[in-house]
């Protein structure tokens, strides 16, 4: 059981062909960080971070329970000795819940809601992961930097 609650409404600010790509097939990158693999979107609509990230629209998830659930299932599936959490990160002291959910207090601005899987043995390597967990086009849009009206 979950002692969090997930925000309401997630962010992914990327470039509009991955996003594209996320909302039709559901498909996500995970990328290693701090031995884990992570995908990080926003709690925030903030026009700043399309600049910040690089990108050219905004993957505007309304139905973050089921995203995150079926994510989770998702690396489950692949990665079946893997152990997954997702929650806020903490900027500028350490997380609860590890390494992983800790940054500096400089990147605070990106407001951030991780999801991270670790090994349940040590790895020597991690390689980036890519993951589809179905359309999301039921409870997700995407939007460019000027068209956000609350």
């Amino acid at each position: 059981m979950h002692d969090y609650q997930r925000p309401p409404t997630l962010y992914r600010y990327a470039a509009r062909a991955e996003l594209e790509l996320a909302l039709r097939d559901g498909q996500f990158r995970l990328v290693p960080a701090n031995q884990c693999l992570t995908l990080s979107l926003a709690t925030v609509w903030d026009k700043d971070l399309f600049a910040l990230l690089d990108a050219d629209a905004c993957l505007v998830i309304h139905n973050t329970e089921e995203f995150g659930e079926r994510l989770h299932r998702a690396v489950q599936r692949t990665l079946p000795t893997w152990a997954g959490i997702d929650g806020a990160v903490e900027y500028g002291v350490r997380a609860a819940l590890g390494a992983a959910f800790t940054k500096s207090l400089a990147e605070a601005h990106e407001h951030e809601w991780q999801f991270a899987w670790r090994p349940m043995s040590p790895q020597n390597r991690m390689n980036a992961l890519t993951v589809r967990i179905g359309s999301i086009e039921s409870f997700a849009e995407l939007r460019d930097p000027d068209s956000y009206a609350g």
